[in-house]
């Protein structure tokens, strides 16, 4: 029988609370970005309520799968950030709980969403893409809301423009009307002006029914067959007029037939028939078309056999003198030749071009429902992908709120965004095979995943920006400074009679490494790749001089803790060859260019090394005199 711990139940709470919160705010910016893009089509048309709520459902249904990655990756945030945050986390690993185990229940809730968001893609969301794209294109097609505005041409009723100078929104009339006619064409437009009008629209929603006052018409009559020079036209006065205009604002739902051969109306299983019948079609159609072009080339010499034609197809123009055959025939003849030459040529190339075209429109058709099909199991995985992103990270970076982890969720999820958008694009494109395109975003977020998972179930500074900086300073050669400062409390007193001795044989030790190694000049190139990983005489006075230091740090002088302030950090290690495996330095030492970065960089710390030595020298010689002069 499956036992749940009390601890998975306070997870899966903490966790399930949060996610439900960060998914309807995720869902809601992804709805409100994609009604950014077809808001024009839907303002000014008197849609009904009911086609709105339709519109907004089926949106909502199709935007579920991008919505649970950045969801999850943001509530995963958010509770391990809350976890580190009020040590809980920390309470969790000290009781001997590791971080998978903590992650354990949620990795089977976050594979649960997995699937869910599957059958979301693969079930609910072709019939919700059909249903919302449907409703859009029924929506482009609806006329617009009646709603003439003052001052300026209104051109949304089809082959008319009117002008309306005053409009009297109670009554409804319209004053100093201006009409331009286009139905029977530009050359024939017809012109009204009227002191006044009114426009209505007529029971069935079909016809705008337009009455005009006081008013003139100007008509052209020109037809096709007129001259320029000679063109009648017409001209009515009148004291009202009535027309009748074609303008059907109903809203008319489209056949949703028109979405059958999308790929994101059609499940896995569809898509998969799809892809293997587009497949098939596209190689018979390629064979048929390199059989064509074969056949074309044989039927030049019809006569001949298939090998004689190919031999006189490859002599033709190094065998004969085009040029001069053509120089010999008749004008008639030539003009002849280059009409038929153009006239083959212009019917090959318009022939070809439109079977290039057939064959790119199946390609392109083909590789999109190839994009569709890994794209159901990517944006699935995804899910899976962004909490193993995001619980570790929330727990290497300890803060819970809707802050830092905002941040950081959506600087990762615009990184996923770009890689799998270029990756999209370039695999419908035909740029990349698709496989490689779909799946690239996995593959780069997979690794992310899998090395954040494991730097925060070892407690890593991976994040630890502390780390960082002291990594530049060594590799930069940038050293602390020493801070020395009074203890409150102090146990054991320097041994002021003890102390000169030894600074003295520091000094002595400081000044003999010196000269031994020669610190003031170069090293020898060839030798310090095959000398010692560790300098061991080095460590010895490091450490002295460090022991001494903490001694005399429990003085109560104040000048004497200042002289020690003067004493350097010293890198022990910076002044030899860089990497302590042998064959690696070899190499390093064979590779002249990188060779010769390291000689230079250990050649500087050899001559700080040495300015160090003296810098000791010269604070144990002032030690020395205030201990004898004034400590003792």
């Amino acid at each position: 029988m499956l036992h749940v711990k009390k601890l998975d139940i306070f997870i899966l709470k903490s966790f399930c609370l949060l996610f439900l919160g960060t998914f309807f705010i995720c869902l809601f910016i992804f709805m409100m970005q994609f009604l950014w893009r077809y808001v024009d089509q839907m303002v000014g048309k008197g849609l009904e309520l009911s086609v709105l709520a339709q519109f907004f459902f089926y949106s909502a249904l199709s935007l579920v799968p991008a919505s649970l990655p950045l969801a999850i990756l943001l509530a995963a945030l958010i509770t391990f950030g809350n976890f580190g945050e009020r040590f809980e986390l920390l309470a969790m690993k000290a009781a001997g709980i590791s971080l998978l185990k903590i992650m354990r229940p949620l990795i089977v809730f976050i594979t649960f969403i997995c699937c869910v968001s599957f059958y979301f893609q693969n079930v609910i969301g072709p019939h919700a893409q059909t249903k919302l794209w449907t409703l859009l294109i029924s929506m482009k097609q609806k006329s617009p809301e009646l709603d003439i505005p003052e001052g300026v041409f209104y051109d949304e009723i089809e082959g008319y423009n009117l002008y309306v100078k005053h409009k009297d929104r109670e009554t409804g009339m319209l004053y100093d009307v201006l009409i331009y006619n286009f139905e029977k064409g530009f050359e024939n437009a017809q012109i009204i002006k009227a002191d006044s009008g009114k426009l209505q629209m007529t029971a069935d929603k079909q016809h705008l029914y337009l009455h005009l006052y006081s008013g003139e018409l100007f008509e052209n009559l020109k037809s096709q067959n007129m001259s320029q020079n000679n063109v009648p036209y017409r001209r009515e006065a009148f004291r009202e007029k009535h027309a009748i205009i074609e303008f059907n604002s109903d809203f008319n739902m489209v056949d949703a037939g028109i979405m059958s051969g999308q790929s994101s109306s059609k499940n896995m299983k569809m898509l998969q028939a799809g892809i293997d019948s587009m497949q098939m079609l596209t190689d018979s159609v390629g064979q048929v078309y390199y059989k064509e072009a074969i056949n074309s080339t044989y039927k030049a010499v019809p006569d001949l056999s298939k090998a004689d034609t190919m031999k006189i197809n490859r002599a033709y123009l190094g065998n004969y003198d085009s040029d001069s055959l053509f120089n010999v025939a008749s004008l008639l003849q030539k003009q002849k030749i280059i009409s038929n030459a153009l006239s083959r040529a212009e019917s090959a190339g318009s022939d070809w071009s439109f079977k290039s075209f057939n064959f790119s429109q199946t390609e392109s058709n083909l590789r999109r429902h190839m994009t569709s099909w890994h794209e159901k199991l990517t944006l699935s995985l995804a899910c899976l992908i962004f909490f193993f992103i995001g619980a570790p990270l929330g727990g290497i970076i300890r803060k819970g709120g809707l802050g830092m982890p905002v941040v950081i969720s959506v600087l990762i999820f615009i990184v996923y965004y770009i890689i799998n958008n270029t990756g999209y694009k370039m695999a419908r494109d035909g740029k990349w095979v698709v496989w490689m395109g779909m799946w690239t975003s996995t593959a780069v977020l997979a690794p992310l995943g899998a090395f954040l998972t494991y730097k925060s179930n070892n407690d890593s500074v991976v994040l630890n920006a502390d780390a960082y900086v002291n990594w530049f300073k060594k590799i930069a050669g940038i050293r602390s400074v020493r801070h020395m400062f009074r203890k409150e409390v102090i146990i054991h007193d320097p041994d002021y009679v003890r102390l000169p001795g030894d600074l003295q044989k520091l000094s002595v030790e400081c000044r003999n490494y010196a000269e031994k190694r020669n610190l003031k000049h170069a090293p020898n190139y060839f030798k310090m790749w095959i000398a010692e990983a560790r300098d061991e005489e080095m460590d010895r006075i490091n450490g002295w001089m460090e022991e001494l230091i903490e001694e005399m740090s429990n003085t109560k002088s104040a000048t004497l803790l200042m002289y020690l302030n003067n004493y350097p950090v010293i890198p022990v290690h910076a002044h030899i060859r860089p990497f302590r495996n042998y064959w690696l330095n070899l190499c390093c030492g064979l590779l002249v260019p990188v060779g010769l970065f390291f000689y230079f960089r250990i050649w500087a710390f050899r001559i700080r090394l040495n300015n160090d030595m003296g810098r000791i020298i010269k604070t144990n010689a002032d030690i020395t005199n205030l201990i004898e002069t004034n400590l003792k």
